[in-house]
């Protein structure tokens, strides 16, 4: 909007700032990180009193989690409601990119927002069937996919302009991308704080991404496919970082909310919008190999439990074997923050190894 304004207004001087796409990334993170620590106080109470005995706690998970019964969920809803108004001030709303990435965010969240309604109010682990909640989320990500697919072509990492012509089933995939990103990040959401700081580095990571391609100076030099205007997508991935951390401060051990479907639904689906938007999918395999770690082991451990009756992990998600095995929750949660960092750093060397 404000950007809208600038642009018909012609601002000067100082004002003038708003033009910049590296202004508004950085004022899109310190405008959804503020809104977020605003609200959060107030909303967390409101949570804490509608919900009562707030999300349920698996009877068969690590018993350290038994203490946190009573912590309510569904604190997504505040990294939403930040995220949308950050952006609605600073992005370009003309983008084709701003309307795809928040049918992607707002449609993930309302149907994490619908499971763990179901949840709570059944107070069970069974929230929405998987083939329904399926079904909406390839819906909301083939509505994304209309507005921002215009080249249907699978670009390789490390080469400079080698690609795959994928034709009609480069949907299939790029849906299988969105959708598969927000199941993993939800996945992956099972220990304070854990699938927040990979997200927020993940973002960070994209946002430098999306400048670059862009930007068709860089993206020559760099041997990237060059995506017109897709520099508004750094601004989405700021404000992804500020409304992420506001959460993380009231997500962090011991945490006072859980982000819930609602959150990790809404947050994995973006990065996957937005992966596909600047044509770096396999790259975002590299940077959220987290979360695709995550999601193989569950994948695994089903498959083979189903075929043999044992089990690979002692626990899935992989963050609950290692819990299993004695690791305390803190150290569980910063060593894979450590190795989110790792991943996105090798992401962005892709950028120059070609």
């Amino acid at each position: 909007m404000l950007y809208v304004l600038a642009q018909w207004l012609h601002f000067e001087g100082i004002a003038n700032l708003i033009r910049y796409q590296s202004f508004r990334s950085g004022a899109a993170l310190m405008t959804a990180l503020v809104i977020g620590l605003i609200i959060g106080p107030r909303f967390i109470n409101m949570l804490r009193v509608r919900q009562g005995k707030g999300q349920p706690i698996r009877a068969d998970g690590p018993q350290s989690h038994l203490a946190k019964r009573g912590t309510p969920t569904m604190g997504g809803l505040m990294i939403v409601i930040s995220l949308a108004i950050s952006l609605l001030l600073w992005m370009d709303l003309t983008s084709k990119f701003v309307w795809a990435c928040l049918v992607v965010t707002l449609g993930f969240g309302l149907i994490g927002f619908l499971d763990d309604y179901a949840k709570v109010t059944k107070y069970a682990h069974a929230g929405l069937s998987a083939r329904i909640r399926l079904l909406a989320e390839f819906a909301v990500a083939g509505t994304a996919l209309a507005l921002v697919v215009t080249d249907t072509n699978l670009y390789l990492p490390i080469f400079s302009n080698l690609y795959v012509p994928m034709g009609p089933a480069y949907y299939l995939f790029a849906a299988f991308v969105i959708v598969g990103a927000g199941n993993a990040v939800n996945l992956t959401d099972g220990l304070d704080g854990l699938a927040t700081m990979p997200v927020i580095i993940a973002a960070g990571t994209f946002a430098i991404i999306a400048y670059l391609a862009g930007r068709v100076d860089y993206a020559h030099y760099l041997g990237i496919q060059h995506v017109p205007r897709a520099g508004e997508l750094s601004i989405f991935c700021g404000a992804v970082m500020g409304a992420g951390l506001a959460f993380l401060w009231f997500n962090a051990p011991p945490a006072a909310v859980f982000m819930g479907d609602t959150g990790s639904l809404a947050l994995g689906g973006t990065l996957g919008v937005i992966a596909v938007s600047i044509h770096h999918e396999i790259v975002l395999g590299i940077v959220g190999g987290l979360f695709v770690m995550e999601a193989v082991s569950v994948i695994v451990q089903v498959f083979v439990y189903k075929r043999t009756g044992k089990r690979v992990f002692r626990m899935a998600p992989i963050h609950h074997h290692f819990e299993q095995l004695g690791w305390k929750e803190s150290t569980v949660v910063i060593r894979f923050w450590i190795v989110s960092i790792v991943l996105a750093l090798i992401g962005l060397a892709t950028l120059k190894v070609r």
